[in-house]
């Protein structure tokens, strides 16, 4: 495995060297997270993809396929195999029944805690931290989020 690169150009802006240091720490713990799913027999999309759903609130394949940065077909493997694991099921959509909504079933619920407690475990980047610094790290990308 090669060294990430964490140096970016010294003529970069500060919000540029940022961005480009939060990508290589992203970058730096994918492997972590494909651990992770591999803990639970899952691949890192569907993961993500159970992190996305709510029984509150049926989510359409359409809206999941935006939110993966994917297209519908991608979303359709996906789901098919959550689906062929219980941990999912369609439905078509209320205000349009051509539109497949997604709920969580029962075993899915349970599988998005399990992996929702084990997301709190935080990759070595963030680990390795001291705790002030692991603070300030939140302090930041809070005040970031908020910016949105």
């Amino acid at each position: 495995m090669t060294e990430p690169n964490t140096r970016a150009p010294e003529a970069t802006s500060a919000g540029a060297r940022a961005w480009h240091l939060m990508y290589e720490v992203w970058k730096a713990s994918k492997p972590y997270l494909e651990t992770v799913a591999a803990g639970f027999d899952l691949t890192p999309q569907q993961v993500y993809a159970l992190r996305q759903l709510a029984n509150e609130r049926p989510l359409a394949m359409s809206e999941l396929a935006t939110t993966l940065g994917c297209d519908a077909s991608n979303v359709t493997a996906i789901v098919d195999k959550l689906e062929a694991r219980g941990l999912v099921k369609r439905h078509s959509a209320d205000r349009d029944r051509r539109v497949k909504a997604l709920v969580m079933t029962e075993a899915g619920v349970d599988l998005q805690t399990r992996i929702e407690e084990r997301m709190e475990q935080p990759p070595p980047a963030i680990a390795n931290l001291s705790v002030e610094d692991q603070q300030a790290l939140c302090v930041l990308l809070e005040r970031a989020l908020d910016a949105l």
